[in-house]
């Protein structure tokens, strides 16, 4: 346990003292990152799907839902999950609420990755599968879709390194991430210096990680 003590270490070994806290917390970050994003994959893939009909009540329905969601801050969204649905009989701890407003957020800006990525496909194939029979939605499934992985994964990377740093924002309604327990270990000892140096190496460390993960997973899709 990180305490006042700590603050009389020198740098090096405040450093390796801190670590497995700031390590622990950072491990609740890519949870967080995780479960927020494929909820907003989910959600983005609905969204995206509403939003190619360009027409109808659901079109309208998703798109109204990308200009709300992409037109506020997600601080504000965050705050509204924990803090006012409460008020009307929905009540999620603070893991569950920046889960819905990380996921919520980012399926707004995945619908659009999305829907580019399916209209970027020459409409000529569709017809195609048309007129062998296919209806739209299998169509979709076996021709539309399989052709739009490689367009997806690049900017679907970007939003999942985005959305790891975006974590940082549970801070705001007390949840323990590897920024709140950065500012906690400040509270006891003192030295922001180090903490903030070591809690930005971490992030580095973990978005130089995806990001690896991810350009390896690209140059699969496209020797595939």
């Amino acid at each position: 346990m990180v305490t006042l003590d700590s603050s009389r270490l020198g740098t090096i070994e405040f450093v390796v003292d801190i670590l497995p806290r700031l390590i622990g917390a950072a491990s609740v970050t890519v949870k967080l990152t995780f479960a927020a994003m494929l909820l907003g994959v989910l959600i983005g893939a609905v969204a995206a799907l509403m939003r190619i009909r360009r027409s109808g009540f659901w079109a309208t329905l998703a798109g109204a839902y990308v200009v709300v969601f992409r037109g506020t801050p997600l601080v504000v969204q965050m705050l509204i999950v924990y803090f006012a649905l409460p008020q009307v009989g929905l009540r999620y701890d603070k893991f569950t609420s920046a889960v819905i407003a990380l996921g919520v957020n980012a399926g707004a800006y995945i619908a659009e990755i999305i829907r580019a990525a399916i209209e970027s496909i020459d409409r000529g194939q569709m017809e195609a599968a048309r007129s062998l029979g296919m209806s739209h939605g299998m169509a979709m499934r076996r021709v539309i879709i399989p052709q739009t992985y490689r367009r997806l994964l690049p900017p679907l990377g970007n939003e999942f390194i985005a959305m790891l740093k975006d974590t940082s924002l549970i801070a705001l309604i007390g949840g323990e991430e590897l920024t709140r327990a950065g500012q906690h270990i400040i509270s006891a000892t003192f030295r922001p210096w180090p903490v903030y140096l070591t809690v930005a190496a971490i992030y580095l460390a973990m978005t130089a990680a995806f990001t690896v993960l991810v350009r390896y997973w690209e140059r699969r899709l496209q020797n595939g």
